[in-house]
């Protein structure tokens, strides 16, 4: 079967013309990474090739996101300058969403709070990394900060560091959040000593740890929803 080049399309099935004719809303997924690329192959459209990108990670923008550039100019008709494009778009989105965060945001009243606040810094990592979030008392964020940073297997975190930076802050109590790379969001027997001894840490203190999240690539556990704080 012959390709028909989307210039020789319906001006309704054309990405951009759709876009200016309906409104960004209306683009499915595969249309707005075909704007991005602007170009198929010999063999298929921009838009065949962006559902093809799309399919090796089951239409899922979270994992596409943490394809590298190397991973995507694996694809035919996909060199270095449309890879960097698929992969600033997404770092784009990724980067509103903390920006809505920290403008919407300044109370945390749920688990889904803290995870909206660290979202962009703790998914889709190959790596773990431990961030706690400081509070005053009346549940106001005072700050955010990234307590350490390791391997696909874990990550330490001190709790001298922690404490150290909560009473710098003047702050209330504290929120912990690390990441699991693997998307596996069970705590592991790590994770657990590590959150009683926090725990009984700030007691000493008088700073409350009222959460510890794990977080994944598009959802996370909650310590304190799943009734597992010390």
């Amino acid at each position: 079967m012959e390709k028909i080049p989307i210039s020789q399309w319906s001006e309704d099935d054309r990405p951009r013309e759709k876009m200016m004719l309906k409104g960004k809303g209306q683009l499915s997924k595969a249309e707005l990474i075909a704007i991005l690329i602007g170009s198929g192959n010999n063999d298929e459209s921009a838009v065949e090739l962006a559902k093809r990108i799309l399919s090796s990670v089951d239409n899922n923008l979270a994992e596409l996101s943490r394809l590298s550039i190397s991973d995507l100019i694996k694809f035919k008709g996909i060199g270095p300058a449309k890879a960097i494009s698929i992969v600033a778009a997404l770092e784009l989105g990724r980067r509103r969403r903390a920006d809505d965060v920290l403008i919407d945001t300044t109370k945390i009243s749920s688990s889904q709070d803290a995870y909206n606040l660290l979202y962009a810094e703790l998914s889709d990592k190959y790596h773990e990394e431990f961030w706690i979030i400081l509070l005053d008392r009346a549940n106001k964020v005072i700050r955010k900060a990234n307590i350490s940073e390791g391997g696909l297997a874990g990550t330490v975190a001190d709790p001298k560091k922690i404490f150290q930076l909560a009473l710098e802050q003047h702050a209330s109590s504290i929120i912990l959040a690390h990441n699991h790379p693997s998307n596996n969001l069970q705590p592991s027997q790590n994770d657990v000593q590590l959150t009683k001894k926090i725990v009984a840490g700030g007691k000493s203190l008088d700073i409350s740890i009222l959460d510890h999240l794990i977080i994944g690539n598009d959802k996370y556990y909650s310590f304190a929803d799943e009734g597992e704080m010390p």
